[in-house]
């Protein structure tokens, strides 16, 4: 085994300009609606015994994120019922996925790792009812900030995994529904992991006796060295000043089957110029997101904008790692470029940029990041997203829509408001099926009010 390699004390500092969840102000008359009636703890159905993972370099720097919220919501009845098959399924995918029933912890070197003992908490079950919100309500194209009170652990940083559960549920009665709120330590896993969890959860309520696909919980056979990071909580971390920075929207944009192929069409209407591969949906629609976003925000020829992307290095890596492998397995992934050139030139600039970054991200490039980072260990914090960002999290790949727990297929599934900054991006599969994908943009408010109205952006087809 390595030794750690030790990094000076890091100070998680919390700027005023990331701690500003999106659409906090004005809400306050939103909290009164929800009123929650109860707190249990689920533990895995079996003993376990000791366990211990080291947290790998692909995790680390996700300390200083917060934990990773999404908000589901259901129309269904007898709460109750629900409440109990949701907390019975959940002791039975906790003995494989047993990480998200423990805590964050160090060893005697200082290098963090997931714990797990039999007399741990487990997983936090918190019950809530919001009697005068609705399903019709939830599903409308605006943030989910006014709803926050649905989804626990707002303003949480995953280095409190420390003392709290590393997974927290909140299941909300509606008015003629069920809201599902999880927020989980994103130090720990990402999205990819946090599906493959959630698929799991809703096999087992829906009947089956185990988990189709098991976690793949050896996060040291993608990398082995060991880390030492001495970090700190700031005073006061989760009640920190949510009142400054900029005044952020969110919206969601649906994009139809029709929208896709138009948008993807109009990218690949001229081939790249070096007779690389034609551009991908993704590709394509994220210069287009890219692209009017930039228009929106009014930048001058010269600004700088950065496209940033969360790419999954599952397949990347040498030796590859299973889809199942449990933790955080992504690279954030730049390219940059004037405003002036990308609103100046045609689609194919913008796209090549996209498809560029992503194709040189192969197993050397990991290796050198990784080793890059290891010799200097930074925390990422949200300002490290890049000037006039674009920010793309999450996948459409993701079969968001299938996480059925026997009582239907989710009317809607949106992030919470952590984790969000002036041109953070999530894509899910879209409701409506097939190609079409749904995009979640947080912006400042001004800048929302123009894309909103940018006709060639929201391509009513």
């Amino acid at each position: 085994m390595q030794p750690p390699t030790t990094s000076s004390s890091v100070y998680v500092s919390i700027s005023s300009s990331i701690r500003y969840m999106a659409g906090d102000s004005g809400k306050k008359e939103e909290m009164s609606k929800v009123k929650i009636i109860g707190t249990s703890h689920v533990k895995p159905g079996k003993m376990i015994g000791r366990k211990e993972c080291q947290l790998v370099t692909f995790d680390l720097p996700y300390l200083a994120f917060y934990y990773n919220q999404k908000l589901l919501f259901y129309k269904c009845g007898e709460f109750e019922a629900k409440v109990e098959k949701l907390k019975d399924g959940l002791r039975v995918v906790l003995e494989e996925f047993y990480q998200l029933a423990g805590k964050l912890g160090k060893d005697e070197d200082g290098v963090f790792r997931v714990e797990y003992d039999d007399d741990m908490d487990g997983v936090e079950v918190v019950e809530a009812t919001a009697m005068e919100i609705g399903i019709e309500e939830l599903a409308t194209e605006d943030g989910t900030a006014s709803f926050k009170d649905l989804i626990p652990y707002n303003g949480v940083l995953n280095l409190e995994g420390l003392h709290r559960p590393l997974l927290s549920v909140q299941v909300t009665k509606l008015k003629d529904g069920v809201a599902m709120g999880c927020a989980f330590n994103h130090a720990i896993l990402d999205g990819t992991s946090t599906w493959h969890f959630m698929s799991s959860w809703a096999q087992i309520c829906s009947g089956s006796n185990s988990v189709s696909v098991s976690p793949f919980l050896e996060r040291t056979k993608v990398r082995n060295t060991r880390v030492k990071l001495d970090l700190s909580l700031p005073p006061n971390s989760v009640n920190g000043d949510a009142n400054q920075g900029p005044q952020l929207r969110e919206k969601l944009f649906r994009f139809s089957e029709a929208a896709i192929d138009k948008i993807k069409s109009k990218v690949n209407s001229t081939p790249p110029s070096d007779s690389s591969k034609p551009f991908s949906t993704f590709q394509s629609l994220a210069y287009h997101v890219w692209h009017h976003v930039t228009l929106a925000r009014e930048l001058k020829p010269q600004d700088y904008t950065v496209f940033t992307l969360f790419a999954d290095c599952r397949k990347r890596v040498d030796p590859p790692m299973p889809e199942s492998y449990f933790g955080n397995l992504i690279h954030a992934i730049f390219t940059v470029t004037a405003a002036g050139l990308l609103l100046a030139n045609p689609p194919q600039f913008g796209a090549s940029l996209v498809q560029k970054a992503i194709e040189a991200h192969n197993a050397k490039a990991i290796e050198e990041r990784n080793k890059e980072w290891e010799a200097a260990p930074k925390i990422f914090e949200y300002k490290d997203a890049g000037v006039n960002c674009v920010a793309v999290g999450s996948s459409p790949r993701f079969k968001v829509y299938d996480v059925d727990f026997g009582w239907g297929k989710p009317e809607g599934v949106r992030s919470g408001s952590n984790n969000r900054f002036d041109g953070m991006v999530y894509l899910y599969q879209g409701k409506s099926g097939g190609r079409s994908i749904d995009v979640e943009i947080a912006l400042e408010a001004g800048a929302l009010e123009k894309l909103e109205k940018d006709k060639a952006f929201v391509l009513e087809v």
